[in-house]
C-alpha cells in the first residue's frame, strides 16, 4: 500500500498548494485527483502486488512445520 498511500500524499499536497495559491477551496478537487492516482496505482502495481503476496503466503505456508517445532 506504499506507494499508493505515498503517490495519493504527492498528489494532496500539489492540490492543497494549488488551492493556497488561487484560494479556490472546494472539497472536491483534493478527493478526485487522489482517486484517480490511486486507481491508476494500483492498476500498474497489482501484478506486482499480488505476485508478492502470494510468494509470501506461499512461503508461510511452506514453512509451517519449521515454525511449529
Amino acid at each position: 500500500m506504499a506507494p499508493m498511500l505515498i503517490a495519493s500524499i504527492i498528489v494532496g499536497m500539489l492540490v492543497s498548494i494549488f488551492q493556497a495559491a488561487t484560494q479556490i477551496h472546494e472539497m472536491t478537487l483534493v478527493f478526485v485527483p487522489k482517486i484517480l492516482v490511486i486507481v491508476l496505482c494500483l492498476m500498474v502495481l497489482f501484478p506486482w502486488m499480488m505476485n508478492f503476496a502470494i510468494s509470501y503466503t506461499a512461503n508461510i505456508l511452506t514453512n509451517i512445520p519449521v515454525y511449529v517445532k
